[in-house]
């Protein structure tokens, strides 16, 4: 089986909205929707849980049944960081998913993932036991000491950005969750389940990514958001 994790348990500051971002209406319709449509369209999907902000739950179930989201079978609640709710995503999975299963954790605020990168990131974990959504780094970096000022470059060549879809086999990474917390490792709150991963010593695939697959964080993206649907709406790609 393909399970995908949805992450929809941020509380969204940065938007400056009462509503939690993965919540707020978007040319009339959640953005959680958008996500869950695009896992719910991809054939390569089975099944998808959705790990959701505490007290949202019984919202989501409705967005679910208003917008037919057939494939939510598993709503958990979310923790106080994004490790927490992934690992809470992958616990309510337990005696569900054998090992060999591959579960693909989202972000519930990346509303643009397209089959493509669905597909690509689910290979790459068929053939080598995880895949990760990774793009080159087109903008130049440079680091610094005060936030002001800087002296020295990073060259971008060996250098990726990575999103999400995260594919991984279920039964590798509930147990490197399992050693994370154990041991504390990999579990700040900046971390996610890549950044775990790498310090706990495995080795990353990359998948293919897209600049298009953006991370709804700031009003401005939301705006970005927008644009996005009403330009796909003009080319007949967007449901009307």
């Amino acid at each position: 089986m393909n399970i995908a994790v949805i992450i929809a348990a941020g509380v969204g500051a940065r938007t400056g909205q009462y509503v939690p971002k993965q919540f707020i209406n978007v040319l009339d319709k959640p953005i959680i929707v958008y996500t869950l449509e695009k896992f719910q369209n991809a054939a390569s999907i089975d099944a998808i849980a959705v790990v959701c902000l505490k007290g949202w739950e019984e919202i989501l179930q409705a967005y679910s049944l208003q917008y037919g989201i057939a494939k939510l079978r598993w709503i958990a609640a979310g923790g106080n960081s994004s490790q927490e709710s992934i690992y809470a995503g992958l616990k309510c999975l337990e005696g569900i998913c054998s090992g060999e299963d591959i579960v693909i954790i989202h972000d519930g605020i990346r509303p643009m993932v397209d089959v493509e990168i669905l597909e690509s990131c689910i290979e790459t974990c068929r053939e080598y036991g995880n895949g990760i959504t990774a793009l080159p780094v087109y903008e130049q970096v440079f680091r610094t000491c005060d936030n002001a000022t800087s002296r020295e470059y990073i060259p971008r060549d060996g250098l990726k950005i990575l999103q999400t879809p995260q594919a991984y086999r279920y039964g590798e990474i509930r147990a490197a969750y399992e050693e994370a917390f154990a041991s504390r490792t990999g579990i700040q709150s900046f971390a996610y389940a890549n950044t775990m991963m790498t310090e706990l010593g495995k080795t990353l695939y990359f998948s293919k990514g897209s600049t298009k697959n953006i991370k709804i964080t700031t009003k401005d993206d939301i705006e970005i958001f927008k644009a996005m649907l009403r330009t796909e709406k003009s080319e007949g790609i967007l449901e009307k």
